[in-house]
């Protein structure tokens, strides 16, 4: 936390929802944010009254007093005001001060967060995985950004921030409700079975919408090189500061920080570091303890409801089955089939034989083990213990190969050379390995703005695209692709 002048000054901005006559105005206010939704900024006293005495509950509201509660809500800042002067025709008139009033922005805000609050209950949140499937296709979009205008750049960005933002409160609030008192009591309710299924398969959606996205985007953000950021960055801070603002100064430092905060707060999101668990991974966690939960109390339920029922009729029914047993056989099989097991259960395995012999008895087989391992989450293997071995001459030889691999590589490629460069329309048939090193140097050098970079042996190229319109045939021993007629171009470094 760092403390500022805005964190320590008290806000006078928010008096009116407490003060003695709060019903007054807050009235007033919710008639201005009302006029302020309908794009009228300005009001005059005349208009608040005339709005005010038409509920019934201000039947006996009077002007004065509303222009006592307008004076009230100016001094408190929540209230801006100004001296109309257009319809003025004499000294008299200027001096009864006719003024317009307009809600503060800090009003504007307050007067949300109540509204807010008050449907709080009506809308309540959610876990939407179509939240997590826009921020995986912009995320994905993030190199393409490097090449677009400012104003395609800032909307994507904001669609970013904005769909993380919702993400992020949206999750918090649903499984506080899930983890809160209420959601307690009623979890041990009869009327809690109805639509428990219902509330397991809503999370089990979202939690496969979080393992069919969270993964990709991890690999997206991890992928993103710094060059990149900076370029996405700097174009988000141009079209900021291009923005008018109407009293309000703001600096080239503290939209860098701010952008590249958010920014941070999404990559730590998706992204586990310093072998920390990302945010991710502790709503999965979370949302796969409440299933649990919410399964260990339907059974209990269940259960409960199953111990507290009347038997009575079914033990009478029993016995009755077994007076009309003829003999003491019959008897037995009966209670077999009542008390025994009804559906005995058998356990498979990948059994091996030792004999083919239809006459062997399975008495005569040899057993199959089965490992039984606990159902409980904290359960590990024990990991066998070994001595460290000495693998140096493992380690030289295979070096050794790999070196070897990448000089045959090397001279592969340099037999494909003719006067310096790498034209793809002329090839022979590649090998398939050869292939994926050259599609390499190609991707490398259009990744960097300038067209060019280096092979492995440190060697500087730039790519040819003065004929990229035109397409050529590559042939490889699995297969023939088509592309644009690029040439890699080698420089000579003095």
């Amino acid at each position: 936390m760092q403390v500022t002048d805005k964190l320590t000054k008290a806000l006078t901005e928010a008096k009116y929802l407490n003060a003695d006559n709060v019903s007054r105005y807050r009235c007033i206010m919710r008639i201005f944010f009302e006029n302020y939704e309908k794009l009228r900024y300005w009001l005059y006293q005349e208009e608040v009254y005339a709005q005010m005495v038409q509920d019934p509950f201000f039947a006996e509201y009077k002007l004065e007093q509303c222009q006592q509660d307008l004076a009230m809500l100016v001094e408190w800042k929540n209230l801006n005001t100004i001296q109309d002067t257009r319809k003025v025709s004499s000294i008299e008139e200027f001096k009864n001060k006719k003024f317009r009033y307009q809600m503060s922005e800090y009003s504007v805000e307050i007067e949300r967060l109540v509204l807010r609050l008050e449907n709080l209950f009506i809308e309540g949140a959610s876990l939407e995985p179509t939240l997590l499937e826009r921020i995986r296709i912009n995320i994905s979009r993030f190199p393409q950004m490097v090449d677009e205008d400012l104003n395609k750049v800032y909307t994507w960005w904001n669609d970013l921030n904005n769909d993380f933002v919702r993400l992020n409160q949206n999750y918090q609030d649903y499984i506080r409700d899930l983890n809160s008192v209420k959601a307690e009591e009623m979890m041990h309710t009869k009327e809690f079975l109805v639509f428990k299924d219902r509330l397991v398969e809503y999370l089990r959606n979202f939690i496969k919408g979080l393992q069919r996205n969270v993964g990709v985007i991890e690999e997206d953000l991890r992928t993103l090189e710094d060059g990149n950021k900076q370029q996405v960055f700097e174009k988000i801070v141009q079209y900021e500061m291009l923005i008018p603002r109407m009293d309000v100064e703001v600096s080239r430092e503290l939209l860098e920080e701010k952008t590249k905060g958010r920014f941070q707060s999404i990559y730590e999101w998706f992204v586990s570091s310093n072998g920390e668990e990302n945010e991710a991974g502790k709503l999965f966690d979370a949302t796969n303890e409440i299933i649990r939960r919410i399964t260990r109390y339907a059974a209990q339920l269940s259960e409960k409801n199953a111990f507290g029922a009347n038997r009575r009729e079914e033990y009478r029914k029993v016995a009755e089955l077994f007076l009309k047993c003829e003999d003491v056989q019959q008897a037995h099989r009966m209670s077999a089939m009542v008390f025994g097991l009804e559906k005995p259960y058998h356990l498979k395995g990948d059994l091996v034989r030792q004999t083919d012999s239809m006459n062997q008895s399975v008495y005569e087989e040899r057993p199959f083990e089965v490992t039984l391992k606990p159902r409980v989450r904290t359960y590990r293997e024990k990991s066998s213990r070994s001595a460290i071995r000495e693998a140096a001459e493992e380690k030289q030889r295979t070096r050794q190969q790999m070196i070897k691999k990448q000089k045959e590589d090397m001279r592969k490629l340099r037999e494909l050379e003719s006067d310096g460069k790498i034209d793809f329309s002329t090839l022979p048939v590649l090998e398939p390995h050869v292939r994926e090193i050259l599609l390499k140097w190609i991707s490398d050098a259009m990744e960097n703005p300038a067209g060019a970079a280096r092979t492995e042996e440190g060697r500087y190229y730039t790519l040819d695209m003065s004929r990229k319109e035109e397409r050529c045939v590559v042939h490889c021993e699995d297969g023939s692709f088509t592309m644009p007629k690029l040439a890699i171009v080698f420089q000579e470094e003095g």
